[in-house]
C-alpha cells in the first residue's frame, strides 16, 4: 500500500470539504430593494425591539462594536442625525455585536447615546445581514426595503447618511 503524506492528503480532501461546507452555510448578502430580514433584539436598558414594528418609519441600522475605532468615531455623528430627524419618522437602531453587553452599555452611556442600542451577542442578526465590515450601516425605507448599504466608515459619510435619510423621509 502506498503512503500518502498527511499534508498532501489534507489539502487534497479536507480543503475542498471545508470550502463546500462554508459555502453551504454562508448567508446571502443583503441586496438593495429587498425586504430587510426581520429581527428582534434586546436593547440596553429597555425592551426588546423588533425591526418589523418600525414599518412606516425610515430606519437606519448601524452594526458596531466597542473595539472598532471607526465605529466609535461614527457614533457622535449618528447621535446628531438621530436627534435631528427622530421627530420626522426616523428611527436609528445601533446593533452592537460585542460578546459582553456591559461594554456596549458603558460606551453608550459614556457617549450619551439616545438612540436604541440593541445587543446581538450571538451574532445571529449580523450574520443574517452579512455584516463582515465594521461599522456597517443600512437604510431601510418606510416599506421595509433596504435602500442603501454602507460598509466601513470614512470621514464625511455622515453627510451622505443625512442626505439619504432626508430623501427617504420625503417619500
Amino acid at each position: 500500500m502506498r503512503h500518502i503524506p498527511t499534508t498532501r492528503l489534507a489539502s487534497r480532501w479536507l480543503l475542498p470539504l471545508l470550502l463546500a461546507v462554508s459555502a453551504s452555510t454562508a448567508t446571502a448578502a443583503i441586496q438593495l430593494s429587498t425586504t430587510a430580514p426581520d429581527f428582534t433584539l434586546r436593547s440596553v436598558g429597555g425592551p426588546n425591539m423588533r425591526l418589523a414594528e418600525q414599518r412606516g418609519q425610515v430606519v437606519l441600522v448601524n452594526f458596531w462594536a466597542t473595539w472598532c475605532g471607526p465605529c466609535r468615531q461614527e457614533m457622535p455623528h449618528l447621535s446628531r442625525l438621530y436627534d435631528r430627524y427622530r421627530s420626522s419618522g426616523f428611527v436609528l437602531l445601533g446593533v452592537n455585536i460585542d460578546d459582553d453587553p456591559r461594554a456596549a452599555a458603558d460606551l453608550a452611556t459614556k457617549l450619551g447615546l439616545q438612540f436604541p442600542v440593541l445587543l446581538d451577542t450571538d451574532k445571529q442578526v449580523s450574520r443574517a445581514y452579512d455584516m463582515s465590515a465594521m461599522p456597517a450601516t443600512l437604510l431601510i425605507d418606510r416599506n421595509g426595503r433596504v435602500r442603501h448599504i454602507h460598509r466601513g466608515y470614512r470621514d464625511g459619510v455622515e453627510r451622505t447618511y443625512e442626505e439619504q435619510v432626508r430623501n427617504l423621509l420625503k417619500e
